[in-house]
């Protein structure tokens, strides 16, 4: 685990330059898959890192908050040349939705790791900026520049399309098991337990070969531009990524943007979304408890009157958006603390759901439905880890889920994490599924 920089800087030499190329993860041509991805295409913003120049580690909920806080306040990097404006990062990770789970698989990825990547590649403008980043010390300034000189040669011009072809895939995951949580679940609402309960599930994907994670890459982010497409790997080699449509938190400064994203349907039903009870209810849930938990860190807050729908490739929700001045001291680490999970992603009351989580789901979550993304000094974007799936080699792990409340029926909730799941599917087997 890597000792963060001092407050006064100087603990890492960057230096940056301009690309005459358009497209960050086109870099995976000459310099292999990327060790952290990050595109948000209708936003016009993406980033490609290689490399670790730096990494930190969080064993437990609480060291992550203090790390969030320690890469959001430090500003330890020395420049040579102007500091960039716009640069996402420069840190990048993600952590656990919980600490209960005993899933090997998540093992290398840890509670919470950040990467600072020994180089980054960004978009800015109509172009690309390309940084490299090496620990203060004899010989860094010298590092940096080669690492530029090398990037700067060899890198693509092009746009790193989707390219046709697909693979059978098999597919493995309990209906029955599934479906016997979601009527438990029902019961305990019914008898006043609980007001709502998100279950997810896990579908175990086989492949003919080993995945092209970043073919995969390719197709989310083509599929899905609405979506903020990810990914980060683990020093085992172990990949997590997806395309999620739910931002946690945007910080800039001390403006915030957060949202509330629930009631799912299918695009072709997208109109029945705003008149169903169940997916209202189910909604206002979400933007009763976000408004509740950032009040006390917020001078102003207002959220949108009515919620409107975000219709995505293969279903539709609710969405409301939530805009917010911070009070002085307030950053990404306060933010994560007050709102993840959301009833979004686990329920109401909080720790009722959370216990009946443990108790009934019978899922290691690791990093899905966790927040994921970037952090830097006065600046960070952290999505919920939705529509993801955790891949190495030939094996995938996909991860869906649904939020149960009264009047929920088992079979639908089951066609609900079916839709969900063909964002992923589509992009491991590069075909219709």
């Amino acid at each position: 685990m890597t000792t963060l920089g001092r407050a006064d800087g100087g603990h890492w030499v960057a230096g940056r330059m301009s690309l005459s190329a358009v497209d960050p993860l086109a870099g995976a041509e000459v310099l292999g898959e990327p060790s952290v991805y990050w595109e948000r295409p209708l936003a016009h913003e993406a980033m490609a890192g290689w490399g670790e120049a730096a990494s930190v580690e969080a064993e437990s909920i609480a060291r992550a908050q203090e790390v969030l806080k320690e890469l959001s306040a430090l500003d330890s990097v020395r420049w040579l040349g102007e500091a960039p404006s716009a640069l996402p990062g420069p840190w990048f990770g993600g952590m656990r939705f919980s600490a209960a789970g005993r899933d090997a698989g998540w093992g290398a990825f840890g509670f919470g790791r950040w990467t600072l990547p020994e180089v980054v590649v960004w978009r800015e403008g109509s172009g690309l900026e390309v940084a490299a980043f090496a620990p203060e010390g004899p010989g860094a300034e010298d590092v940096v520049r080669s690492l530029l000189a090398r990037v700067g040669v060899a890198f693509p011009a092009g746009f790193r399309h989707a390219r046709n072809g697909s693979q059978a895939l098999r597919l493995v995951s309990s209906r029955p098991d599934f479906e016997g949580r979601v009527e438990r679940a029902v019961e305990t609402i019914n008898s006043g337990g609980l007001q709502k309960v998100v279950l997810a599930r896990a579908v175990e994907v086989e492949s003919e070969h080993s995945f092209d994670r970043v073919e995969v890459l390719a197709r989310l982010r083509e599929q899905n531009p609405r979506c903020a497409t990810f990914l980060f790997r683990a020093p085992d080699g172990a990949a997590f990524l997806g395309a999620t449509p739910e931002t946690l938190c945007r910080v800039e400064g001390r403006r915030l943007e957060t949202e509330a994203l629930a009631g799912s349907a299918p695009p072709a039903q997208a109109g029945t979304l705003e008149a169903s009870d169940k997916d209202r209810r189910e909604h206002e849930a979400v933007v009763r408890y976000i408004l509740r938990a950032l009040k006390p860190l917020t001078e102003q807050l207002e959220a949108d009157a009515e919620p409107a729908l975000l219709t995505l490739k293969n279903v539709a929700h609710l969405r409301t958006g939530i805009r917010a001045e911070l009070r002085e001291g307030v950053g990404v680490s306060e933010l994560v603390a007050a709102l993840h999970p959301t009833p979004a992603v686990g329920g109401t009351p909080r720790e009722r759901a959370l216990e009946f989580l443990v108790e009934h789901e019978a899922l290691d979550r690791g990093w899905y439905a966790g927040p994921v993304g970037w952090v830097g000094p006065g600046r960070a974007h952290q999505m919920v880890a939705l529509r993801s799936a955790r891949i190495k080699g030939s094996q995938a792990r996909l991860f869906v889920g649904a939020g149960i409340v009264a009047g929920s029926s088992a079979e639908a909730e089951w066609r609900e994490t079916e839709m969900k799941s063909l964002a992923m599917l589509r992009a491991l087997g590069g075909g219709h599924v």
